[in-house]
């Protein structure tokens, strides 16, 4: 269930000036005529290798007992990179952009139900997990013709099919990065954002798992004590911004240290909440910066085994000062790390 990016859409978003060439006039759109599994054999045998792929929904942090509002991150990133200057500091011929997930009637009988009824409550937790079932069909096919998705918008509920998806196709337990405030280990309850990566690792889909930046007054000890019985392992934010115990790279090298463990292929995790002052699902003004938050995601992405970027929860909705603000400074955000992780596979070594 795939709404392909069509010439329109690009039209609507991508703003024209004479004598210059946006992004989004030289990125690769989906031929209609072909099959999603011709269109990805063909964007790889042309040199490609990226495949933007976005989610709009708000069912998982809703169905967290959280807010609304990433729903919208998808768009925002639309709008901030389909219009930055193409020139030679990018090839845009590598990059496809297919579309979104089709999650439409999900999200519209998401928006009635009331998060704090018990029965509604639930209701949302099913509607999340027929999205899980969505997400890992459209995830299969790209990993499978070896390109590399970047997935865009909603909550890290999407966490869990992507990690399922990888596994699924690569025939072993995943190991991940994920930057993070939280480890979004909660108990085995329906599935929400706040539990992804805990019904990963009880599938058998996740193998090494760390956290950086998790903030031990935003978990509970249920879920600290779930994450240490499962093996995974974090850094916390007060180890690196409070006591200073680790510097910022020091504990990136760390975390790279980790998910080099064994021959897994790894995920590259960002719960955009964990930047300081990002317009997201839950607003966070102690977080780390969108330079180090980048810095992650490039380092990371230069590990060849590195199969993925997942950018969740950004809330353009949530900014102080408005919808236009949080458009603005989330679609700025999410493109830069987008074009770091393009940036690190550029420069990523040859795998031996």
């Amino acid at each position: 269930m795939l709404q392909r990016f069509t010439i329109s859409d690009l039209n609507d978003l991508c703003v024209r000036r004479s004598g210059e060439s946006r992004l989004g006039q030289q990125l690769r759109l989906p031929d209609p005529a072909l099959s999603v599994a011709e269109l990805l054999a063909g964007h790889k045998a042309d040199g490609g290798q990226f495949v933007l792929l976005g989610i709009a929904e708000c069912i998982g942090p809703r169905a967290n007992m959280g807010n609304p509002g990433a729903e919208l991150g998808w768009q925002a990133f639309l709008q901030r990179f389909l219009n930055l200057q193409h020139n030679d500091n990018l090839v845009p011929e590598h990059i496809l952009l297919l579309g979104q997930i089709d999650c439409v009637d999900l999200q519209q009988q998401a928006t009635t139900l009331d998060n704090q009824d018990p029965q509604q409550l639930a209701t949302l937790r099913q509607l999340c997990a027929e999205l899980d079932q969505r997400v890992n069909q459209q995830l299969i096919p790209i990993f499978e013709a070896g390109l590399y998705p970047i997935v865009i918008g909603g909550g890290h509920n999407n966490a869990y099919p992507l990690l399922q998806a990888l596994a699924e196709v690569s025939q072993q337990p995943v190991n991940c990065a994920n930057l993070d405030p939280h480890a979004d280990f909660r108990p085995l309850e329906g599935r929400h954002s706040g539990n992804g990566f805990s019904y990963a690792s009880a599938a058998g889909y996740l193998e090494h798992y760390m956290v950086l930046g998790l903030d031990l007054h935003k978990n509970s000890a249920t879920s600290l004590a779930m994450l240490h019985q499962a093996g995974g392992e974090y850094i916390s934010y007060q180890q690196v911004a409070v006591r200073q115990e680790l510097s910022f790279q020091q504990a990136l090298d760390k975390v790279v240290e980790h998910c080099c463990h064994g021959i897994a292929d790894i995920a590259i995790e960002l719960d955009t909440d964990s930047i300081q002052q990002m317009p997201a699902s839950a607003l966070n003004y102690t977080g780390l910066s969108a330079e180090q938050a980048a810095q992650f995601v490039f380092q990371l992405a230069r590990l060849p085994r590195a199969r993925y970027l997942h950018l969740a929860e950004a809330a353009p909705a949530c900014h102080p000062a408005g919808l236009a603000a949080g458009i603005n400074q989330c679609g700025q955000v999410l493109a830069t790390l987008v074009l770091a992780f393009i940036n690190g596979k550029a420069l990523q070594p040859p795998q031996i």
